[in-house]
């Protein structure tokens, strides 16, 4: 029997792997031979099953999964999909053999020739030419084996390697992702000198001094007599440690096997390295014989940095900062979980343009590609292990057979990725309870790499003030921002409060993210937090067969939306039974990386300048950055009148440091004839940026420099009537439906999950009765009184309908019991004729808004076509809302349509679907848009919080019983 298969790996913990080499931080990817592409391919239904005689294709890197098997991807959030406890593994376990002939090349004579698999999920066994090499368990790092004794260079040789499914390893990888099985990033063979660069350690300090450690090795034994090292940073050689090197030859444990060197140099005149201003300088490092000829070498991008912890304080480079960060998975839609470079690129080049810092690698170490593009682009990493045992977390954490596996993870992590500047915290893994195999691997981090800070929310939530666990930092997740505020003032906090998740974007969602940054910047002691998270985990699917579309659906969709035929998958899509469904959908960019409108919100928070306040000097701006000054960017004033339009003029930024305040003269003279004016400040990249072009908005913040004059009704017109019907609704030759009362919305995620839609129909609130009580008319008005009969009990509606020039002015007040505690909106919902396609509106816009997600969007003069305001959340549910909307129109291509003023800053939403649309469907591909649009105009709407994982809205934010008031004047065009 295959003596691979005889170890039966797949269900030993205790196993992490056999015959793979140590991991290190050499980069070997310049001159390997890819080995990407199409591979002979047979799924076996398990690990021991037989071999068919006839093979299919497979593409690597990639996941079966998406690839036309019947092996589907799967959805869990925390229960594993199988019954079998740890470590056992399912009977029924799918495993992938890949195959292809490899030709080495012929001028690899004499050298040590290395495979490495870049990932493979979960477990992997590689054969060669039949013969067995050796196992590796990991799913997210990669594995190496040296194939010097059982290649020929010159020969064709045959590689196999056998994925399996579903193992002990699976247990402590129960990460909140699709499940899938193959080989997810590159294979590649190189080639070495037999004496080779075994690992490179750099360490390079915010003063400019640098330290290289070296190890070498020689594949056939024992080190040859006089090699050596060299390095170059920029063009200036390094000097070696001699003392280093004088130590090492007096220590009796020094192996002759294992050479070590240390290289040193300090730069003058450093650039630092750090998220606002990431300076990178090459570094290349080159093992030499005794002849001085180059047997190996070594490339690095080295950015200068410190970080450390001063008691409560994160500092970078001795600076206070803060964290803006979000987490991130290695996805994509069509792929799985291998993604580009351009993929990678992409998704940090967006998060760049609005205002993130930093990335929590949730929650294993990401591809390779992405560290380096961090540190290029400027961002805070927290590295993370492949640690997370959620649905066996108490068990697993001190369970001694998955000790080694633990401790694997994490130095495995640290040896791969240490180099990288941007990395500033290590972390342990996530949700896997905390045990003593924590402290273990937390152990061996601190030993290996003392120079950064290690966290684990697992240990940190027991005790934030906490000094005796194995997390430096206080990470706690969805803590309610008024209890990060207390620990904050309690005179207990011990370390920095930094939460690795907060505000859950599932839906239409992450409401009070302002509030939170409010607290965050104005409490010392808090620095950030990391947003549940960047994705919506939606796989592209096929509506008729509901299969994955796989590679070649490339185009098949645009600005959120699946094209016809397409949608976006979640949980249970794919036939799956067990499932948590959409809640894999929860993310600030939609599965082509579109921006949801949070996005906008995000970078208006995290704006690098800000309009501090208006004096009578002119207005304050400020330099809200760490390190880099204003330099880097352009702006431009704009001047909102409410009845005047937009006015412009050029803006100079002052020279501020990070930090500085300064006031500049007001740009216009104000007209004298009143009304509502805001200044906004238009900023944007003076330059092109490596993440962005020139022109690239960074943000718009604006201050109001005259408030509106109150409003009186317009005056009524003698002479004239309002039509109503029998029932009391509004007749009017641009609606299909008369404004009634509406105290329901399509429920978001939040609401679903954070039980309110639950009381909302247990209300009745979606389905109310209503029935007129009285109908006066007298002088052109219009006053009817109706009831809503509910579950809770009845809401008392009075309309006053009155002529006015051009139109209709509408009173509206609602009367909710106290059983009604906390409803969606109270408001009113009326419909309009087709073809009114165009909204123009004065207020709060362009992007979608609601009372709690408010931040940013700037009080001026919009259009936006009507099909274009709803924002397609994968699970359809309410959107499209605007909020602060003073008055707004909706017209046709001939200018024909009807506006509506309103009496104060309303929230709005005009869409072509009703409430009921959107709660019979469950993907966006069932929906059907109606010609008209439904109008809602809200009175009070409920804010949107993130109940479906953490904290619902503010109390400010709920809408509450008792009378409601609210007008309108609706006119023609």
């Amino acid at each position: 029997m295959d003596p691979l298969l005889a170890l039966r790996p797949w269900q030993a913990p205790e196993v992490t792997s056999w015959g793979r080499l140590p991991m290190n931080a050499v980069d070997r990817r310049a001159g390997a031979l890819k080995l990407d592409g199409d591979w002979r391919f047979q799924l076996l239904p398990a690990p021991d099953a037989p071999l068919a005689d006839v093979w299919s294709s497979a593409y690597v890197p990639g996941v079966w999964t998406m690839q036309g098997t019947d092996d589907l991807p799967q959805y869990t959030n925390v229960r594993m999909p199988f019954a079998e406890f740890p470590p056992a593994s399912p009977p029924a376990d799918p495993t992938g053999v890949y195959e292809r002939e490899v030709d080495v090349p012929a001028d690899w004579s004499g050298r040590r020739i290395v495979l490495q698999v870049g990932a493979a999920e979960s477990v992997l066994l590689v054969h060669v030419d039949g013969r067995p090499v050796g196992v590796s368990k990991d799913s997210r790092l990669a594995a190496e084996f040296d194939l010097s004794a059982v290649v020929s260079p010159g020969e064709r040789a045959v590689v196999r390697l056998t994925v399996v499914k579903w193992s002990d390893a699976s247990h402590i990888e129960d990460q909140d992702q699709w499940w899938h099985g193959g080989i997810t990033r590159s294979v590649l063979l190189y080639a070495t000198d037999p004496l080779y660069l075994a690992d490179v350690t750099v360490r390079a300090g915010r003063y400019g001094d640098l330290r290289v450690d070296c190890r070498v090795r020689e594949a056939g034994g024992a080190l040859p007599e006089g090699w050596y090292v060299s390095g170059e940073l920029a063009g200036h050689l390094l000097t070696q440690d001699t003392e280093f090197d004088r130590a090492n030859a007096e220590d009796d444990r020094v192996s002759d096997f294992l050479g070590e060197a240390r290289l040193l140099t300090t730069v003058a005149d450093v650039r630092t390295w750090n998220a606002e201003t990431p300076e990178l300088y090459d570094l290349t490092v080159r093992l030499h014989r005794a002849d001085g000829t180059v047997t190996d070498a070594s490339h690095h991008r080295v950015g200068f940095r410190d970080v450390e912890i001063d008691g409560r304080d994160l500092l970078v480079n001795g600076e206070r900062v803060f964290i803006r960060g979000v987490n991130r998975h290695d996805f994509h839609p069509l792929t799985g979980r291998t993604v580009s470079y351009d993929d990678l690129r992409g998704d940090l080049a967006l998060l760049k343009r609005f205002g993130f810092n930093a990335i929590r690698t949730s929650h294993y170490p990401n591809d390779p590609t992405l560290y380096d593009l961090a540190d290029e682009l400027g961002f805070y990493v927290v590295d993370e292990a492949d640690i997370e045992s959620h649905d066996h977390a108490h068990e697993i954490a001190d369970d001694p057979r998955y000790l080694n596996a633990f401790v694997d993870r994490v130095a495995r992590m640290v040896l791969r990725d240490k180099n990288h500047p941007s990395i500033i915290i290590w972390s342990l893994g996530n949700e896997s309870d905390y045990g003593a195999n924590h402290d273990a691997a937390a152990g061996w981090a601190r030993r290996h790499d003392p120079t950064r800070p290690i966290q684990y929310e697992g240990a940190a939530k027991l005790d934030w003030a906490a000094t005796d666990d194995a997390s430096d930092i206080a990470c706690p997740m969805y803590a309610p921002i008024e209890d990060c505020v207390a620990h904050a003032l309690s005179g207990r906090q011990t370390r920095p409060l930094i939460q690795c998740e907060y505000s859950h974007a599932m839906g239409n969602s992450n409401g009070t993210l302002a509030d939170h940054w409010a607290a965050i910047e104005s409490t010392p002691g808090l620095q950030g937090g990391f947003i549940w998270e960047f994705w919506d985990h939606g796989i592209l699917q096929h509506v008729n067969d509901a299969r994955p579309v796989g590679r070649g659906g490339a185009g098949l969709y645009d600005n959120g939306v699946a094209a016809p035929g397409h949608r976006w998958a979640y949980g249970g899509d794919f036939g799956e039974t067990i499932h948590d469904g959409a809640f894999i959908a929860d993310g600030v960019v939609f599965p082509d990386r579109t921006p949801k409108p949070v996005m906008s919100e995000h970078r208006e928070i995290a704006a690098p300048v800000r309009l501090e306040c208006l004096r009578h000097e002119g207005i304050v701006v400020g330099n809200h950055q760490h390190f880099r000054g204003l330099d880097w960017l352009a702006a431009e004033w704009r001047l909102s009148l409410a009845d005047g339009g937009t006015l412009t003029a050029p803006a100079e930024l002052p020279a501020l440091r990070p930090g500085e305040t300064a006031a500049v003269p007001l740009p216009f003279e104000l007209p004298e004839d009143g009304g509502e004016a805001w200044l906004t400040l238009h900023v944007t990249t003076a330059g092109d940026e490596p993440w962005a072009p020139r022109g690239t908005v960074v943000c718009v913040p604006q201050v109001r420099l005259r408030a509106a004059a109150p409003q009186s009704p317009p005056p009524p017109v003698r002479n004239r009537f309002v039509e109503v019907d029998g029932d009391g609704l509004l007749v009017h030759p641009l609606l299909t439906s008369a404004p009634t009362l509406s105290l329901w919305r399509a429920p978001t995620d939040n609401d679903e999950l954070g039980g309110m839609a639950v009381n909302w129909r247990a209300w009745g609130l979606d389905a109310l009765e209503r029935e007129v009580v009285d109908i006066r008319r007298s002088d052109g008005r219009v006053t009817v009184a109706a009831e809503y009969a509910g579950a809770a009990g009845v809401v008392r509606h009075t309309q006053v309908f009155t002529a006015v020039e051009g139109g209709i002015h509408i009173e509206e007040s609602a009367e909710l019991p106290d059983a009604l505690t906390d409803v969606a909106r109270v408001g009113s919902v009326f419909e309009t004729v087709p073809g009114l396609d165009l909204m123009e509106w004065y207020g709060q816009g362009p992007w979608e808004s609601y009372p709690d997600r408010s931040f940013g969007p700037p009080v001026g003069h919009h259009s936006v076509p009507v099909d274009e305001l709803f924002t397609p959340y994968l699970r359809p549910q309410e959107s499209g809302g605007r909020h602060g909307v003073r008055r707004f129109t909706l017209s046709a291509p001939d200018a024909t349509g009807l506006t509506v003023a309103l009496d104060e800053p309303r929230q709005v939403s005009v869409t072509r679907y009703r409430a009921e649309d959107l709660t019979s469907v469950a993907h966006h591909d069932e929906l059907v848009p109606r010609s008209g649009c439904v109008v809602h105009l809200d009175a009070a709407h409920r804010g949107l919080g993130t109940a479906s994982c953490g904290p619902d809205t503010s109390p400010s934010y709920l809408v509450a019983p008792g009378i409601h008031r609210w007008s309108w004047t609706l006119r023609a065009l």
